[in-house]
This record gives structure tokens, sequence and C-alpha cells, in this order.
């Protein structure tokens, strides 16, 4: 094959090298508009993984890679004033400029022409597409391949909010070093690390606000670094700072932009690299990428398919690898972009919250890397919750957590599940069964489902109430048989299902009015929560009377009833929620318009609400932080308005879900997709949250509290699959302490848990 490689980065140059490799007859020219020696940047960040891949590939490259790598295991987090370091976590850095020398050796060294300082035009790449069997546009972020076929790659730029330079030092980290420094009451920050025995990469980083406030944007790059060097003094220990960028004379700030493609190649030109996409250089991975798309396409092209067909598959293939890559960088992306949020941690709750960011290394992971410091920090966790620990080892999800005068055992919750059991809204011996049975095994608080606080404000006809003495009654013998297992506590969740009302089952068609026997339902607008339903009628002032003496009526047999909390649903488009969400509240009066309008009726329901409840038990409200409906709907800056708003009302916990409050809605979905609200909520608002969607595994429990995201975290399918999930999870952990007692009836099937975990545990781990 004829093979044009449009740029000599490391994507262009090592994939001449892999199909020079596999077949010497290739003819194939890299086409680099800059010198051999003439690039932009420091140093380039791999982990041992990559290299193992490269040394698979081509050996020879590898080891002069290798021979060349500066290497360390530890992550130095420079915080308010303390260090924060962790071990094991073995990355290797290299100068790009050493990379690339290295490459163009190998290249030449196989018969592959590399052309330098030759500026390719759009005329060019068009003609050498006719002249070659293939042209791989591997030109960079600022592709001009990539813009020359727009219309077919269609190219997806997203101009991230932070700003930062990209500079070097001879000061030699000899960590992997994030320095985080407050000036002039602005966060700036740097992420270090060396590349070779002399030199380190030193990337400064903050947010607009914080660039313009402290004049950066009316800096030269000579100016710019003179302040950086003020600013990290501390931490250079003598050494200057150097940028390598072309223009000293303008400023050497970028944004970073995001970029991912549609479609990946055009005919017979393909895109690989940045040019394809980009990932954030706070994971590291922008070469990596470059690397793994090389070997997959030239491991590919010599499986004798047809071209067509080959590139189909290259482009599926590397697409979802780069998404996921993709998804974690933005985590970590977000996380930076909102340090601010996270200031007030504590040094050692700063640092895991950042080791931990992108989702990629997990709570169980950092015990593989650096065992004695998680444990430490485990203990830290453990101390602040006033649990004490001697040597035993307490995962966050064992210790304990308080509320006003009531105080969890551990920090599990059973998620609110309709189970559409009931009988005229009396919950029965099934009930008993699920809820007594989610109480014995382990969690340290379980929630009613959705109980309704009149017969219309049903979500269907096996919903259950409590808005008489029959059901209040039915539920005191279901709480009294729970608080009889081993401390765990029992929420009630109030709710009026509102324009979601006289609806089928849920095992039925979902949302659909019932086939007959409906009942007239209510809105705060005359808005049908789908065609097929129903439209609500508006709620008149009188109907709001009525609303708030149901839910303070439901809430008095709650507190007769003697659950321990109580929670408002305000989410997922039953009747509050369609006040709080602009799509379903059209009103033009003072509930309508204005956030603070379609707050005031739900804020009615709760004072009332408190008025009544004990003053020593707390109260929660569950709300849904976007609609996921863009600007229309309410947006997660909004819901820490909405947040801070039911904090000033008394609302001690927010129990953060999304969406289901339109049709249209459309929500983004994966693991733990709703945490990020609660960790929004919990860290801008300055109120504790509960993280719900998609949490299926004590790692991720456990990562979230440690990092401060939420402060509880609520399952719903699992503890559905097996009521003792969180003893389960406590023999897999070897947890035998406060928290994670089994019943007495069952300790010999426990006993049997922790044996079994404890053999698996010392088996060898294959690798």
């Amino acid at each position: 094959m004829r093979i044009a490689c449009l740029g000599g980065g490391p994507a262009g140059l090592y994939f001449a090298i892999l199909m020079k490799l596999r077949d010497p007859a290739h003819e194939i020219v890299v086409i680099e508009r800059n010198k051999p020696f003439d690039t932009f940047g420091w140093g380039v960040v791999f982990s041992d993984q990559t290299m193992e891949n490269l040394r698979r590939n081509d050996l020879i490259s590898a080891e002069a890679i290798h021979a060349e790598f500066a290497h360390w295991d530890d992550i130095d987090v420079h915080f308010k004033g303390r260090t924060i370091s962790s071990g094991g976590h073995g990355f290797i850095g290299i100068g790009r400029k050493k990379l690339l020398n290295i490459l163009q050796d190998r290249a030449l060294e196989l018969g592959i022409e590399l052309a330098f300082e030759r500026e390719i035009s759009e005329d060019d790449i068009a003609r050498m597409a006719g002249e070659y069997d293939l042209v791989i546009a591997s030109d960079g972020l600022n592709s001009k391949t990539r813009k020359l076929y727009e219309d077919v790659f269609q190219p997806d730029v997203e101009i991230r909010r932070n700003k930062f330079i990209w500079l070097g030092t001879h000061k030699v980290f000899d960590a992997f070093t994030f320095i985080f420094e407050q000036v002039e009451g602005h966060w700036v920050w740097v992420h270090a690390y060396k590349f070779d025995p002399q030199t380190s990469t030193f990337i400064v980083e903050c947010g607009p606000e914080a660039w313009e406030a402290l004049g950066f944007d009316k800096m030269t790059t000579e100016e710019t670094i003179a302040r950086c060097e003020r600013i990290f003094a501390k931490y250079l220990d003598g050494q200057t700072l150097m940028s390598n960028a072309r223009h000293l004379r303008g400023s050497a700030w970028l944004n970073f932009p995001r970029i991912s493609c549609a479609h990946w190649f055009k005919d017979n030109i393909i895109l690989m690299g940045d040019a394809a996409h980009t990932a954030h250089f706070s994971i590291g991975s922008g070469t990596k990428l470059a690397f793994e798309d090389a070997i997959d396409l030239a491991a590919m092209l010599h499986q004798g398919k047809p071209l067509p067909e080959l590139l189909e598959e290259y482009q599926e293939t590397r697409r979802v690898e780069v998404l996921k890559l993709q998804s974690a960088a933005r985590n970590s992306t977000e996380w930076f972009e909102a340090v601010e949020r996270y200031v007030g941690l504590d040094p050692e709750q700063f640092a895991y919250s950042l080791m931990t960011r992108s989702q990629r290394i997990s709570h169980e992971n950092l015990r593989l890397r650096d065992r004695s410091w998680l444990e430490g920090l485990e203990g830290w966790y453990a101390e602040r919750a006033a649990m004490p620990v001697g040597n035993m080892r307490v995962p966050p999800m064992f210790t304990p957590f308080t509320l006003r005068g009531m105080t969890l055992k551990n920090r599990i919750v059973v998620s609110p599940m309709c189970m559409y059991s009931a009988k005229d809204g009396v919950p029965d011996d099934f009930h008993l069964v699920h809820y007594g049975a989610r109480a014995q095994g382990g969690a340290g608080l379980i929630y009613t489902e959705m109980t309704d606080v009149s017969a219309e404000g049903r979500i269907s006809p096996g919903c259950t109430g409590i808005w008489s003495d029959e059901q209040g009654a039915a539920w005191k013998r279901i709480v009294d048989f729970v608080h009889a297992q081993d401390g765990t506590k029992f929420c009630l969740q109030l709710g009026h299902a509102g324009p979601k009302a006289s609806t089928q089952l849920g095992w039925e068609e979902s949302d659909a009015p019932l086939k007959q026997g409906n009942w007239p339902i209510l809105a705060p607008s005359p808005i049908a929560w789908s065609p097929q339903n129903q439209v609500p009628r508006e709620m008149t002032r009188a109907d709001m009377d009525k609303v708030v003496e149901d839910f303070v009526s439901a809430t008095v047999r709650g507190r007769e009833a003697g659950f321990d909390m109580v929670e408002l649903h305000l989410a997922h488009g039953y009747l509050l929620s369609a006040f709080i969400t602009p799509l379903s509240n059209h009103r033009e009066d003072e509930y309508g318009g204005s956030l603070d309008n379609r707050m005031r009726f739900p804020l009615e329901v709760f004072r009332a609400m408190r008025g009544v409840w004990p003053e020593d038990k707390p109260m929660a409200a569950r709300i849904s932080a976007t609609d996921w409906a863009g600007d229309q709907g309410i947006t997660p800056q909004e819901a820490v308005r909405i947040a801070r708003i039911l904090k000033q009302a008394g609302v001690d916990i927010v129990d953060v879900s999304a969406g289901q409050t339109t049709r249209e809605g459309k929500p983004v979905y994966g693991r733990m997709f709703q945490t990020p609200f609660a960790d929004r909520i919990r860290n801008e608002v300055g109120i504790p949250t509960i993280a719900v969607g998609n949490i299926t595994e004590a790692d991720q429990a456990n990562a979230i509290l440690l990092a401060g995201r939420a402060d509880l975290v609520c399952m719903a399918r699992p503890h559905l699959a097996d009521p003792y999930w969180t003893l389960r999870a406590a023999a897999e952990q070897g947890y035998r302490g406060e928290g994670a007692n089994w019943p007495q009836q069952y300790r010999a099937g426990g006993e049997q848990l922790y044996r079994l975990a404890e053999k698996k545990a010392q088996e060898p781990v294959l690798v």
C-alpha cells in the first residue's frame, strides 16, 4: 500500500512504524509541518499498562522509550499547608521531543520517508487522497483534514471553561504533584511531573474568574511566568519556569477543546489521534489514545477485509474505547472546573476526592495501590463520625451518621420503591415481610415507598397511603417490627401523585391511565402527563388548602406510627414537583413564573409538616436535580438554588434524584449517574445529601462517602435482589464491627459468608 500520514506526532509516526513492520513493501511517507525538534509541550505521561501495549507491538521502539523514562509511584497533593502523599500509582514520563525523536529514528531505520517543514493545504489533502491508497489524518487537534470534510466527520468541539498554561521547570518533582494555592481569594493550581532527570512539566490552571481577577488576561507570557514563579516559589526551590511557546509577546494561556467526531473516515482518509478525539490533560491520555488508534488500525488493515468494511469496524471498535476514556476525562475536567466547590474539605478528603475524580480509580483500587494510606484515611473518616476504631478497619459505609436526634448505624439506605401491592392504601403482610426483611438485612435506614396523603393522590390503586387511621395502624405494626431489628431506622416518604395519579400498576403500562375506574386528578396547571393521560384540573386555593391539610394529617399519623424521619417528595413529576418545574407549571398567579414563586406551595406544605413533626426528628426532601430538558426545565444550577431554599426552610437532608418530570427529558445514564448532583448540592450549599441512581457496589458507596460527594447512599435494585445486601457487603469487606450485626437467627449463614470471603481474599490474583 501507498500510505501518507499527515502529521508527525505519535499517532502518525507509530502507525507508519507498525505498518512497515507488518509489511516492508508498504510505501509510507510522514509529512510534518514542523522541524524534527520543534514541538509544543514538555513531557507526556504513560501508565505501565500503556508501555506493555507498546512492547507487544514494537519491542525496539518500546525499549528505546523505556530507557528515557522517568518513573515514579507517588502522588503528592499540596493543599492548605499540608502535603497528602499516596503511593503505588505507577507513572512514567518522557519528554515529548525525546519521544518523537525516538519514533522518528525508528521510522527512518525501517525505510519510512519523513518530510519535515512541509505545510499541507486543503488542495494537497484532496490530491493525496487520489494518489495514495490510504491517507492518515493525524494532523492534531487543529486538523485541516477534519475542517475540510467537516460535513462528513461532523466534529463536536466543546471548549472547556478553565484556563491553563503549559510550562516547564528544572525543579525535579519526585512525585506526580498537585499544588493548590489561594491567591487574593482565588484558587490557582499546578499539575507537575518530571520527564527526565533535569526537567518537569509544570501546568498552571485556574478558572476564568481567577484568570481575570489576577490579571493574567492582560499579561504577556513573560509576565505570566514571573507571576507564577512568585505564587509557587516555595515549591520551585529557586528554579525558574520556562515556556516553549513560539511567541512570548502574546499570551500562551489556552482553553482545552474536547473533540469527538460522529465519523472517523471518508473514503480512504482516516482521522487518528487528536484529529479524531481529545482527552483532557488531567488524565494524561491523549498520547495513549493516539498509540492505541495506530495499533488497532494497523492490525485491522492486515486482515484482508475490504477497506470500507474494515474502516467501519475500526471506527466502531475505537469509538467505544475512546468514549470510555473521554467519559473519565470529562469527570476529571469537571472536578477541576469546580475546584472551589471542594476547598471547604479537609486536606485528607480533598486529596481522596481528587484521586477518585475520574471514577477510573476506585476505593478498592486505591487499597491495592497503597493500603496503609487508604486505611489511615478510613480511620480518619470514622473518627470524624465519632466512631472509636482502635485497630479495626472501618469501611466508610459502616460509619454512623446523625441528623438531629436520629443516629444511623451505617450509611446504606434502602431506597423508596413502589410495590403496587396495597389494597385501599393499607399496607399488609406483604409489606411487613418486604420491609422487615430489608431491616434484618442490615441497612441503616429504610424508606417506605411513596406513601400517599389522599386517595386521589395515589399513583395507582395499588399504592400505600396514610390518610386513614386504619392505614396508620397498619404502618405502626411494620414500624415496630423494623425497630426491633438492631437499630434500623425507618423513613416515611409522603407524596401526592398530582398529574401522574390514576395510572396502572408498575408492571402494567407505566404511567398510563387506568383502563377503567379513573378518578379526577389535580395539578398546578391543566397539562396532561402525556397525550393518553387525562388532563388534570388546575388547582384552586381551596385545593391547595386541602392538600396542605392532607400532608399535615399524614405527618401526624406518621408521628404516631413511630417513624424516625419523614421525607417530602418533591421529585419525579408528582404534584409538588409539578409546581417546581416550569415544564408543568404555567400558572400566572403568585405560584407560577419565577423559581421563588414555583417553590412557594411546596414550602407551604413543608412548613406545615414541620410544624407537627417532632423537633428532635429530621425531615428530608427528595428533588429532581434536573429535568434533563436543557434550559427549558430545571437545571443543575437551579437545583442548587432549590436546595438552598429548602435548607433555609429547615430541611435536614436532600435526597437528590433526577428526571422523570417530563416525557421529553433526555437522561444521560451510567453508573452513579446522579451522584454528581448530590455532590454539587452538598458541597455548594453545605447541606447533607443522599446519593441515588445506579449505585450497585460497596466499592462505589465507599468512594462516594469518603470523597465527600454525599452523606448517605441509597440503593434500590440491589436491595430488591438481595435484602441482605448490606450484611453481605460487610462480609465481603471483612468488617465485623458496629453497624453490621447479623440477626441471631441467621448468624451461621453470616459466618459462612465471612469464611468464604476470607478464602477468596487468599486466592492468588490471576493477571
